[in-house]
């Protein structure tokens, strides 16, 4: 009789730290997302920053200044995220995702589409029927779009990340074309009569996102930026 050596193990999925920061300035915590990327290891583990902006647009690298229709006295700030242009402001939740791809064995398709499947899934919870779109990054409902994507890939590593209309100002979205596409409709949970308590979404599209993305466990990090704490985010 032959002996057969058991398959070994698969190596557990290493915890992702979440920092939940409230409210940040973009440019802040966009330089933040970049120094952590530049100066992370093979071994850093990943990070979800969950966020709200006070109001901002922000134009993607390839994005378009004829697309800003009339930002007036909101600021407008030039970034290296894909895409064209899109409002943050509160009562809009954002994650952004510093991921190290490799060690995921995830490409940029895949990363994008575990997203949207994990706004899609988060709504569906609330009753909410969404969809993604292929000619078009983000999640809609009924036409009108709820949450966009906006994303960075260097060295197989991820930043910049998701956003999800809460109960916000819609109004600064008509100074724009929203990703650039003119009178693209927009929508939030409020407007859809959702329950939009900003601790129970943001928990519930965490756990969608470990879900869709083959995360490891979500471990609560110090709600700080972390080019501000000791040590975090170096190598």
């Amino acid at each position: 009789m032959t002996d057969i050596a058991a398959a070994p193990s698969p190596e557990p999925l290493p915890p992702v730290q979440v920092r939940h920061l409230d409210q940040v300035d973009y440019a802040p915590c966009w330089q933040a997302m970049k120094a952590f990327t530049d100066q992370r290891g093979p071994d850093t583990p990943d990070e979800l920053w969950v966020v709200e902006h006070p109001p901002v647009f922000t134009l993607g690298q390839a994005g378009k200044p004829e697309h800003l229709l009339n930002p007036g006295d909101i600021p407008v700030v030039k970034c290296d995220r894909g895409g064209q242009v899109t409002y943050h402001g509160p009562g809009q939740t954002v994650i952004y995702l510093m991921l190290d791809l490799q060690r995921l064995g995830l490409g940029a398709r895949a990363l994008v589409s575990g997203i949207e499947d994990a706004i899609v899934t988060t709504l569906a919870t609330m009753g909410l029927t969404a969809a993604s779109r292929p000619d078009a990054p983000g999640v809609y409902i009924d036409g009108a779009k709820i949450a966009s994507l906006g994303l960075r890939i260097r060295q197989s590593r991820s930043y910049h990340g998701l956003s999800l209309n809460r109960d916000m100002d819609m109004q600064p979205f008509q100074r724009i074309n929203p990703c650039g596409y003119a009178g693209q409709p927009m929508t939030s949970l409020a407007l859809l009569d959702t329950p939009h308590d900003r601790h129970a979404v943001e928990q519930a599209l965490l756990h969608a996102l470990r879900e869709k993305l083959n995360l490891g466990s979500l471990t609560p990090a110090p709600a700080i930026l972390p080019n501000a704490a000791d040590g975090a985010g170096s190598p």
